[in-house]
């Protein structure tokens, strides 16, 4: 009888800025599920230039449970990733956010996978959203919902290339590769803009990754996101987003630049309609509102997150387009510095 194959060794890279409430409950949450799977990982904690507790609860951390702790001035999620990623020593890296609390089983789950399918070399993980009582989160899971109805009808394992990459949810805070496809897509990244803070940290990365592997999906392999919530952080959100999705897409053909040109044709005949008619402007809007609302609910969202998406899609339009804007100048600024 054949001997056992070798667990793979696995790094966890965590970027954190001022996250004091969260980060502990996300280690937490890491250590739980790799004890359960009896799978030694290695993690790494970067801080970002926290300015609130965050720096005294990772020295905490730290004594407490053996996990490496960097920190570095304030230079963005990508760039603290990166770091991270240079520290590690797995020969997997999983990266995750602080505010993802991995459940028990899934790294069982992903040991299973790597120690008996090598070949699969990208796994993205399956995030549930935390939206109970909070209308905020509950907007995003509504999002979520309906942007990617196929897979969330039927969550099975699945994976997807290039050619499918924009039907399928994807994203950097819950993400696991062999090493060479990671530090070869950092290595490769490039912005649209300047300061890279304001970078798509994720999608660019993810889209290298998918041209030369498939990426794959399980709901056993998941964690549960914990959003923003307060209406000022909602809103710093969206606009955050609506800047990063323009690094996303403008360079990239297929329905998510469609959908963003789209939006911005919508959002101009919006703007010039509420100036000559606001009151149907209003009225459009409210039922805007309530279409997509439905939409989401048809999707499988639940009532409250529905709910949540009729109220805060005025909201989240205007943050994001407002990020769609910034995005769109600083992508044009950096362009003609670059030539």
């Amino acid at each position: 009888m054949s001997a056992n194959p070798p667990l793979p060794s696995l790094s966890v890279v965590i970027p954190v800025y001022n996250e004091q409430d969260w980060i502990d409950r996300s280690v937490g949450a890491l250590i739980a599920s790799a004890e359960a799977a009896r799978w030694p990982v290695e993690i790494l904690v970067v801080d970002d230039g926290s300015t609130d507790g965050t720096p005294a609860r990772l020295a905490r951390l730290r004594d407490q449970y053996g996990i490496t702790v960097l920190s570095q001035s304030n230079s963005g999620r990508f760039e603290a990733r990166r770091a991270g990623m240079a520290k590690a020593s797995g020969e997997w890296l999983l990266l995750l956010d602080s505010r993802v609390l991995v459940d028990t089983g899934s790294l069982g789950f992903l040991r299973d996978q790597l120690t008996g399918h090598p070949e699969r070399a990208a796994w993205n993980g399956h995030i549930n959203v935390a939206s109970e009582h909070n209308p905020y989160a509950g907007f995003m899971a509504g999002l979520v919902a309906f942007s990617w109805r196929e897979y969330f009808a039927d969550p099975k394992l699945t994976s997807f290339g290039i050619a499918e990459f924009d039907r399928y949810p994807k994203g950097t805070g819950f993400f696991c590769a062999r090493r060479d496809l990671l530090e070869g897509s950092a290595a490769a990244f490039e912005s649209l803009f300047d300061d890279v803070r304001l970078a798509s940290d994720d999608t660019r990365m993810l889209r290298w990754i998918a041209e030369r592997a498939r990426i794959h999906l399980a709901p056993q392999f998941s964690g549960t996101y914990h959003g923003r919530d307060s209406l000022k952080k909602f809103w710093a959100q969206s606009f955050f987003r609506g800047t990063t999705y323009v690094d996303s897409y403008l360079g990239s053909p297929g329905p998510a630049r469609t959908a963003l040109f789209g939006a911005l044709a919508v959002g101009a005949v919006g703007a010039g309609l509420a100036v000559k008619k606001p009151k149907t402007t209003a009225a459009l809007g409210i039922a805007g509102s309530a279409a997509a609302a439905a939409a989401v609910k048809k999707c499988g969202a639940s009532t409250a997150e529905a709910r949540a998406v009729g109220t805060l899609l005025p909201v989240f339009a205007a943050g994001f387009g407002s990020g769609v804007f910034r995005g769109l100048f600083l992508a044009l600024r950096a362009r003609l510095r670059r030539r």
